[in-house]
């Protein structure tokens, strides 16, 4: 398709909706023309968006038939029932569409930092690449358990969801590339292993999973959503899954940025855990277990709510109840 013969044809359409919908008040026959106008530049903009997605021409048509929705089913302001909408819908769906994708990026972290561990705990050249014998032993014995408890608990909060916030948004963001989130996360793995083959070492192992485990079953899990949402779109590119590959991004993309918000506060209720609770006087059982209905309560919230969203058709897209019309695309 010739896009500038195309556009040049429909010109005189997209200016007659853009004039209608700027109107405060419509005739009877205008308001028919607008709604039938609306319809006509929709099925432009899908062709565009299939045949020749020009980014100047997207957006130019989305902004007119935007307004155009506006003014036949009137503006929209945001309410406590969209935020109430997005947290017990479009945010569970989000996170349940990546499940698998989490899943996967955990097995494979998980089995990344035992390899690391192990290697550490039994290579004399991988220690010293670590440090010299003392060093590592204050470390073991000293350092890694002062971590969690040289810093007040709020600045201490503040510390750890800035840092995994940054971890978690270089997943999302570059995940597109499909290699940096595969370097964040294999990095961030062997950190991990690296740090309990130490302890080992110095049978400090109980004390490296009592300090970890409390926020760390959550806390990491944000960092697997992060790394799997991440590389679930860079797929995207490989199979669209029958879409128009422009169209699959797209919707991907702002599914994607659902994650990203709801990573946020994921992840401050990680901060907190580490924050207040990791260097508590409780007993190191009880700890454990307040990580674990953290995370507990976040899989719940996903798999149920998230379920029984997709059972009724929603998709985790954040404009998917302002998209324009598409055409059906043939299997």
């Amino acid at each position: 398709m010739d896009l500038d013969a195309f556009s040049a044809v429909h010109a005189p359409t997209w200016a007659r909706l853009d004039e209608l919908s700027r109107r405060s008040g419509l005739s009877g026959a205008e308001a028919d023309e607008l709604v039938r106008l609306y319809q006509e530049v929709a099925t432009h903009l899908s062709t565009v968006r299939s045949v020749a997605p020009d980014p100047s021409v997207v957006s130019r048509l989305s902004d007119v038939l935007g307004r155009a929705r506006s003014a036949i089913a009137g503006s929209h302001d945001p309410s406590w029932s969209d935020v109430a909408r997005f947290v017990r819908v479009v945010l569970p769906v989000a996170f349940y569409r990546v499940r698998w994708w989490t899943v996967a990026v955990m097995a494979g972290f998980c089995l990344l930092a035992v390899v690391a561990g192990v290697h550490v705990y039994h290579d004399a050249d991988a220690q010293a690449a670590m440090g010299t014998p003392s060093q590592l032993e204050q470390y073991a014995e000293e350092e890694f358990a002062n971590y969690y408890s040289n810093y007040p608990g709020e600045s201490f909060a503040a510390q750890v969801w800035t840092n995994n916030a940054w971890i978690a948004a270089q997943c999302v963001a570059f995940g597109i590339t499909g290699a940096l989130p595969l370097y964040v996360l294999i990095q961030n793995a062997v950190g991990v292993g690296a740090a309990g083959g130490v302890m080992a070492l110095h049978d400090g192992l109980g004390v490296f999973f009592s300090l970890i485990l409390p926020h760390g079953l959550m806390e990491l899990t944000a960092i697997f959503i992060a790394g799997g949402a991440g590389l679930k779109i860079f797929w995207t590119i490989i199979d669209p899954g029958g879409r128009p590959r422009g169209r699959a991004l797209s919707e991907e993309g702002r599914s994607l940025f659902v994650v990203a918000i709801g990573l946020v506060g994921v992840l401050g209720i990680s901060g907190l855990v580490e924050g207040f609770v990791t260097p508590s006087p409780l007993p190191w059982w009880l700890k454990i277990v307040i990580g674990a209905l953290v995370l507990a309560a976040y899989w719940t919230y996903t798999l149920v709510l998230g379920r029984r969203a997709v059972a009724a058709g929603e998709t985790g897209d954040l404009r998917a109840d302002q998209n324009v019309d598409q055409l059906p695309l043939a299997a």
